[in-house]
């Protein structure tokens, strides 16, 4: 066994032999000079390959190092910055405000700073803009306007509590120092365009707060300026009318009243009747109070009877004013003394121009829309009321979108309520 592998081994190593001499002999000559040739060629551009690479490597590093990451960093918006004319010398002065300059992307100066000088920085804090500038230098005044801005209308915080009184129902509207109003301060702001409006539309819709479903379409469809009416049932009022009021919408209580096919059809409980004392009717009538805060005023539901009947009326009417809250009739009832009784309590008060959905078909809300439209074009305003029902916020919804090409103005209730003269 061990000869046999020795004599593999030594053909193997005859073979070898024999090859490398024929290659040597067969071999064209030069051929060892060109491939050392070329790999001295070769050697070199590998190697200067090599050191420009890490040069580049090193560059780029020592750019990343020294720059502060150029290409990271807070998010950016580019606005378009257009410097003011120059100003002549003398104490500042500003343009009038009109409904043809007014733009909701530019902030008017605050009244105690108009005639002080302030400095870039200083209408920027002012303003909420930060501006950065790539040389350091701070410029002369400038107007920034930030393109597709839209407005933000916040609602004050309800409660307030200068507007806090505490009862035995719980916690109920007051005038405040100052003859400080629920009904100025819960109320939604109305903006310059819309005070100047020539055509403005104020809607109510009312029945929210029972049905959970209904009461979210109504806040998420319905533009801002529509104003909420909340019955006093509900399970979870106050987390909902905080959320109706931080979608910018103006809210009103409303009071069950007796219709005059009362007790066939009953409003609810805590309903104000004309068979009740004016102290009874009060006592109901807190107990509706205390239900929720951030309210301006008080709608009826239902009513025909009770607003009918002066004489249990107008305590109604009085205590209302008394709060500082506005009255709204819902128009329902052609018999409701309401607006003249709310007159002579001092109430700020109004009545609806149009009842929306009297007739609850698609076709009849869409003739009543257009009625309200008119008697606004008319009178230079209108309001009108309307229950939550999903084929009415379908309708006013859609009427609401295409009114401003129309040149109609929706604003808030309280926008169209004028408020008695303080004494």
């Amino acid at each position: 066994m061990n000869a046999t592998i020795r004599r593999w081994r030594g053909i193997i190593r005859d073979g070898a032999a024999q090859q490398m001499s024929d290659d040597d002999l067969t071999k064209p000559l030069g051929m060892d000079r060109d491939a050392k040739k070329a790999a001295r060629r070769t050697l070199p551009l590998a190697r200067i390959s090599a050191l420009m690479c890490g040069a580049l490597l090193a560059g780029i590093v020592s750019f990343v190092a020294m720059t502060d990451d150029p290409l990271g960093g807070e998010p950016m918006v580019v606005a378009s910055i257009d410097k003011m004319p120059k100003r002549e010398s003398g104490p500042l002065s500003q343009a009038p405000v009109t409904a043809e300059n007014l733009s909701p992307n530019v902030r008017e100066i605050p009244a105690q700073a108009r005639g002080q000088r302030q400095g870039a920085s200083e209408l920027e804090n002012d303003a909420g803009v930060k501006v950065v500038r790539t040389n350091g230098q701070i410029p002369g005044s400038v107007i920034i306007r930030v393109p597709d801005a839209q407005p933000t209308i916040r609602l004050a915080p309800a409660p307030d509590r200068r507007l806090i009184e505490k009862s035995r129902h719980g916690n109920l509207p007051k005038r405040g120092p100052d003859d400080l109003r629920a009904s100025d301060v819960y109320a939604r702001p109305v903006t310059q365009l819309q005070k100047v409006a020539a055509v403005r539309v104020a809607i109510v819709i009312g029945g929210l707060g029972i049905s959970a479903n209904i009461t979210q379409d109504a806040i998420q469809r319905l533009p801002g300026p529509v104003s909420l009416a909340f019955a006093p049932y509900g399970t979870d009022l106050e987390r909902q009318v905080i959320r109706a009021r931080e979608d910018g919408h103006e809210i009103l209580l409303q009071a069950p009243m007796e219709p005059f096919d009362y007790p066939d059809n009953d409003p609810g409980p805590q309903t104000l009747l004309s068979t009740l004392s004016a102290d009874q009717n009060l006592d109901r009538l807190q107990w509706l109070m205390s239900r929720f805060p951030g309210y301006i005023g008080v709608v009826n539901y239902m009513g025909g009877r009770f607003t009918a009947t002066d004489v249990a009326l107008a305590p109604v009417m009085k205590e209302i004013a008394s709060r500082g809250l506005v009255y709204l009739d819902d128009g329902s009832s052609g018999r409701s003394m309401a607006t003249q009784s709310a007159a002579g309590a001092g109430a700020s008060a109004a009545r609806a121009d149009v009842v929306i959905d009297a007739i609850q078909r698609g076709a009849d809300i869409d003739i009543a829309l257009a009625r309200l439209e008119r008697i606004a074009r008319e009178k230079g305003s209108a309001i009108g009321y309307a229950a939550a029902l999903p084929v009415t916020l379908d309708k006013v919804a859609r009427w609401a979108k295409a009114a401003e090409a129309r040149g109609v103005t929706l604003v808030p209730l309280s926008a169209v309520v004028t408020s008695p003269k303080r004494s």
